[in-house]
């Protein structure tokens, strides 16, 4: 039956994208809301940390090579933070060196993806079966 595949209101997530690329935060938000999620976007370190505190995102997809606030110290604060403990985050960036990969899991990341991004390996991490 078709109804037993529809996501469930409880299933939804809530997700912050934080990108400093607008067109790559935009397109990638815009699918995920079609797939039933609350989304929201920034396009800086300072602001998207701001609003992870007060929007409470179960997942946050994170830009690593922002000015100003970077994505890793990004990171580094909500993990320190009382509230960021529990959060997904997901590094979605251009650095994909052994290096880089090496930086974002010390830093907090849970997953390290590289941009373009896998659409179907994006979406089996914020909705593993």
């Amino acid at each position: 039956m078709a109804y037993l595949n529809k996501k469930s209101e409880t299933d939804k997530r809530r997700i912050l994208v934080v990108d400093d690329n607008r067109d790559a935060a935009e397109t990638l938000s815009m699918f995920l809301r079609l797939k039933g999620n609350e989304v929201q976007v920034r396009y800086d370190g300072y602001v998207g940390l701001e609003l992870a505190e007060s929007f409470l995102p179960d997942i946050v997809v994170l830009d690593i090579g922002m000015p100003g606030l970077d994505g890793y110290q990004a990171c580094k604060l909500i993990r320190d933070s009382v509230w960021g403990g529990t959060m997904k985050i997901i590094a979605l960036t251009g650095y994909g060196q052994e290096e880089d990969i090496r930086k974002s899991m010390e830093a907090g990341f849970d997953v390290h993806l590289i941009k373009p991004v896998d659409i179907k390996l994006l979406m089996s991490i914020i909705d593993p079966v």
